[in-house]
This record gives C-alpha cells, structure tokens and sequence, in this order.
C-alpha cells in the first residue's frame, strides 16, 4: 500500500507541475491585460504535434509518420524543445494582434470568444495535418520503470518534473529579480503608470503572450510521451490548469503553481483509492475555495474602481 501511494504521490507531482506551466500562463496574460487565453488547452496540443513533427523530421522522417523509440535521442528531443518554443512563441504574437488586443479595453467579453476561437482554429488545423488518430512520442530517457522507495516511477515522469520545477522557477526568479521581470509587474499594477516610467507596454504584453503559449507548448511537449499526443488532449488539461489557477490564486504566479500541485495531487491520491471521483472531488474543491476564498489561496483581492 506504501509504494502505491508513494507512486501515487510521484504521478501527481509529475502532473500538477503539468497544470502548474499552464496555469501560470493564465496567470501572465491576466496579470498583463486583465484577459485569459481560452484557446490555451489547443496550444498545449500544438505543442505536443509541433515537438513530434521536429522528431520526425529530424529523424528524416514525414511529419505524418511513426516515432520510434530510436528516433528520439536527448539532443533531438532538446532540439525539438527549441522548435517548439519559437513555434509557439510566433502562435503568441498572432493570438494577441488577432484575437486580444482589437478588445482590450473595450469591457465586455469578446475577448472570450475570439480566444476561443482561436484555439478552434489551431485544434482544426491539427486535425486536417495529422489526423484524428493519436500519436506515440517516446520518451528519450527509454521507458523502463525507475524503482524509488519501492514504487514504479516512469522516467518521463521524473523529466516532466525536474524540467518543470526548474522553468517555473527560473520563471519565478526573473519575475521578481530582473529589470523585465520588474517591468511585467508595473505593467501588472497600471498599464497608464508604467508607460510614465517609460516602459514599453505592448513589447511587455506581447511577451506576456510569447511567454504563455511557450510554457503551453512545453506542457505538450513534456506530457506527450506519457499521454501520446492527440488534438482533443487540451480540453481536459487546460480545465485542470485553469482550476489549478483558481485554487492557488489567479493573480499569484506562485499560488498558480501551489495550485497545480495541489490539483495534480489530489487528482493522484482520489484516484488510486476511487478512480471516479477525481474529476468530482477536484472540482468540489474549485467550489468551496470559490465560495470561501473567491481570490484563491495565496492571490489577491481585485478591488474595482467606481
């Protein structure tokens, strides 16, 4: 009972530091444009396709073949790594001229549906190039089960983990230790003032975008090997992040990532004791913090101004 808990434990890390990348996504674009990418979970599936069709191609392969687990070698998979971040960082750029900014300041929601829509458009261009079927990404460190205090912990799922912890906190060090980390915070606090102290605030935004559909297409990459990668993969992951961005605090990166784990956590240890009430007491848990504490666990109350 101990390994499987203790393997329980190790599955839900690798997973929640999944919702945590994401969600501190959401967390970039509120904090900067008050807006959310709805179509988020479709650039985590962009991701996962675009970091297999740099595999592929790699390997001297068609973007619509097969991956072997010889063709997925530590320097290809960082290679890809690369790809896929350039790929989505330029998906960033297009989704805020196209989708975000002609509403920002405007009020209303239309910002919603043209994210939405946005992601529809990616998940649909997907389908039309690779197809409904999933598609196998091996992982590079091979499969064989690492023993760890008597549990069976896949490598990928101890890579997905390390990689993480190290991007959100380098993410976290840059926010608040850097001159640009510094100028996304003010931007944060009042577009209006920033731009007093001479900071560039669209460059600031667009960043914001760049940074949060990389971190997207880093999730693809990394949960890929574990999942496959499918194009209806997002829906359900970007939910979760979302959620995850809920509990720990929307306007907190760090209670962003808090609330990723804690997600991936209970998501884990629900279901290894009721695999059909981790999607119930996940979203149980959204409620009652909902109702308790609207602004989440470590996030701030947003006051608006009559």
């Amino acid at each position: 009972m101990f390994e499987s808990i203790l393997q329980a434990i190790f599955s839900g890390l690798a997973l929640g530091s999944i919702y945590a990348l994401v969600a501190v996504g959401f967390n970039i674009t509120f904090n900067t444009t008050k807006t959310l990418n709805f179509g988020q979970g479709e650039f985590l599936v962009a991701g996962a396709f675009v970091s297999v069709s740099v595999l592929l191609l790699l390997a001297g392969k068609n973007i619509t073949d097969t991956l072997l687990p010889a063709d997925v070698t530590m320097v290809r998979y960082v290679l890809s790594l690369i790809g896929t971040m350039a790929v989505l960082g330029v998906l960033g750029v297009i989704l805020y001229y196209a989708a975000v900014r002609p509403f920002v300041g405007r009020g209303g929601m239309a910002w919603v549906m043209s994210t939405i829509g946005f992601g529809i458009i990616i998940q649909n261009t997907a389908l039309a190039i690779w197809g409904p079927s999933n598609m196998v990404m091996p992982s590079p460190l091979g499969s064989d089960v690492i023993r760890i205090g008597g549990a069976g912990v896949l490598p990928q799922e101890v890579l997905v983990l390390v990689a993480s912890v190290i991007v959100l906190l380098s993410l976290d060090f840059v926010m608040r230790r850097t001159k640009i980390g510094k100028a996304v915070r003010a931007v944060a606090q009042s577009g209006s003032a920033a731009t007093l102290m001479g900071i560039n605030v669209t460059a600031i935004v667009v960043l914001a975008f760049v940074i949060s559909s990389s971190l997207a297409g880093l999730a693809g990459l990394l949960i890929a090997p574990i999942t496959t990668a499918s194009v209806f993969m997002g829906m359900s992951l970007a939910l979760k992040a979302f959620s995850s961005a809920i509990l720990g605090g929307l306007t907190s990166p760090r209670g962003c990532m808090l609330g990723g784990f804690i997600l991936g956590l209970i998501e884990a240890l629900v279901g290894l004791w009721q695999a059909e009430l981790r999607e119930i007491s996940i979203f149980v848990l959204i409620i009652i913090v909902l109702v308790v504490r609207p602004q989440g666990l470590l996030g701030q109350k947003i006051v608006e101004k009559v």
